[in-house]
């Protein structure tokens, strides 16, 4: 079995060559790599992504990685709804003003060594991003075989990229996406992923997200925390 962590951490960007200097610095390099050439930052997102003009890429997550930047935009979320703190109330992570994606501390449940962040926790992550890619049902076949050509380009390894295939061909499969969440923290990663993936600018992705939160089973003022956080974070391409 392929590594599942790191594939996430190529899905997002993470250890970007050629990015340097201050939190803020790297956040805004990062941005304008995207903008240039998406694939330069790994992140096969924005090939998924890359048939809709307009869409917004996260942006200062590169500078953390996939897997830590889920885990702490998830953290962030939780711990200022947990406050009774509104969204709108909130400071929030913000590329433009140089605020860090940071992982979340090693004692808490969104910690990245976590024992229940175990690889297939991962390869959940990453199906939820490619299910939430398809929501609009704008992947159709000839655009799934764009989609391969730019990740045969990334050199994942063939298992990998099998994996990436399968999932665009296939429905997705909800209940077993639910069903891989074991604890609360898990239902608002998982959640976070797909939010990460898309912006509800269409009524089948808001349709989508509304599903997957009500299946999920998370409060209304949660999923509105996690939503100001997570577009908070990104950048428009």
């Amino acid at each position: 079995m392929f590594d599942a962590k790191k594939l996430l951490d190529q899905f997002l960007g993470s250890q970007v060559p050629g990015l340097s200097g201050t939190v803020k610095d790297r956040a805004g390099q990062a941005g304008q790599l995207a903008r240039d050439n998406p694939l330069a930052t790994g992140a096969i997102v924005a090939a998924l992504l890359g048939t809709k003009t307009g869409r917004k890429l996260a942006g200062n997550v590169a500078t953390v990685g996939g897997l830590a930047a889920i885990a702490g935009l998830g953290y962030l979320a939780y711990k200022n709804y947990k406050s009774g703190q509104s969204p709108e109330t909130v400071p929030q992570p913000s590329p433009q003003a140089g605020t860090p994606v940071l992982p979340p501390p090693a004692d808490s449940a969104f910690s990245t060594q976590s024992p229940l962040l175990t690889n297939d926790f991962a390869l959940t992550l990453i199906r939820a991003m490619i299910a939430a890619a398809k929501a609009d049902g704008h992947i159709d076949e000839s655009e799934r075989a764009n989609i391969m050509e730019k990740v045969h380009a990334v050199d994942l390894g063939s298992e990998a990229e099998a994996f990436i295939e399968h999932e665009l061909a296939n429905p997705v499969d909800m209940d077993e996406l639910v069903a891989a969440a074991r604890t609360e923290e898990q239902k608002v990663e998982i959640y976070a992923a797909t939010r990460l993936t898309i912006d509800p600018d269409t009524r089948a992705e808001r349709g989508y997200l509304d599903l997957l939160a009500g299946r999920l089973g998370l409060p209304d003022a949660l999923i509105d925390h996690i939503d100001a956080t997570v577009s908070a974070a990104k950048v428009k391409v």
